[in-house]
């Protein structure tokens, strides 16, 4: 497993700075990855990608790429093609730069069914996906998993985008499943471990050798996730997740979202190691 944050970590030193400093900064952490957090818009240079790429090469470090926010595959049919384009100068820089996996938020259900809505964004995210692979730019797509039930992006959602379209893989936030329910379910050992034997059974074995996890402390009311919080400050019980996670033999990349990214990146791999 490798773990590493999403974004640049703080202590990044101002020179050389960026994308290419961070990746140093993490290698010079003990981290093993970085989540390019391009979560804004997508505004890079080829020659700043070729050179992201090849300072993770010579660092070892695994790169992936936070998507813009404002990606919605449910959008009206005049603003699709703005959350498309998104999407897909997200993949495109993103495999300039070396990154394997691009993550995004799905959208909104705006009211409407999860069925209703599936139906609609599956035929736009396998057209994207298509594209991208004829132009042979190699990434995975990963629909992550949302905190807010309003928010295209329940476990079952990523499941059925997974499961119908090549090159899709969920994006486990196992703290936005955490506080999806509002009630702070699932948060046990024998939880987590059936939600794992699900996706183990409707993706297969080999999925569970590159999960992709973000993960934070979170906070949550009735209606999910209302903000991320340091781990040790949230009543997630990252230790039984990740006793579950090893009893799968899971591998992969455990990326942080927490407000103090590399003190809880660093935790994260040290209570790994330790079980």
């Amino acid at each position: 497993m490798r773990f590493g944050t999403v974004g640049s970590p703080k202590s990044t030193p101002p020179k050389p700075g960026g994308s290419v400093g961070a990746v140093k900064q993490i290698s010079n952490l003990g981290l093993e990855a970085l989540e390019l957090g391009w979560v804004q818009s997508v505004r890079v240079s080829e020659e700043t990608c070729a050179a992201i790429k090849a300072v993770s090469c010579e660092h070892d470090i695994a790169i992936s790429v936070h998507a813009p926010y404002y990606i919605n595959l449910n959008a009206n049919e005049d603003e699709w093609p703005k959350s498309r384009k998104r999407l897909w100068d997200a993949a495109y820089f993103g495999f300039l730069a070396g990154a394997t996996d691009i993550v995004f938020h799905p959208g909104s259900y705006f009211g409407n069914s999860p069925g209703e809505v599936l139906k609609m964004t599956l035929p736009r995210l396998k057209s994207l996906t298509e594209e991208l692979l004829a132009q042979d730019i190699l990434v995975t797509l990963r629909p992550e998993t949302m905190g807010k039930q309003a928010m295209l992006g329940s476990f079952e959602d990523a499941l059925i985008m997974s499961e119908e379209i090549n090159r899709v893989l969920p994006c486990l936030d196992f703290a936005h499943l955490f506080a999806r329910s509002g009630d702070g379910k699932p948060n046990d050992q024998d939880s987590w471990k059936r939600m794992l034997e699900n996706y183990f059974r409707i993706l297969g074995s080999d999925s569970l050798n590159h999960v992709h996890i973000h993960l934070s402390g979170i906070e949550f009311g009735p209606k999910g996730e209302k903000k991320h919080l340091p781990a040790k400050e949230s009543e997630l019980n990252i230790q039984e997740l990740f006793e579950a996670l090893k009893s799968f033999n899971c591998d992969g990349r455990i990326l942080c979202e927490s407000p103090i990214l590399e003190e809880d990146s660093l935790y994260f791999k040290q209570l790994w190691g330790s079980l």
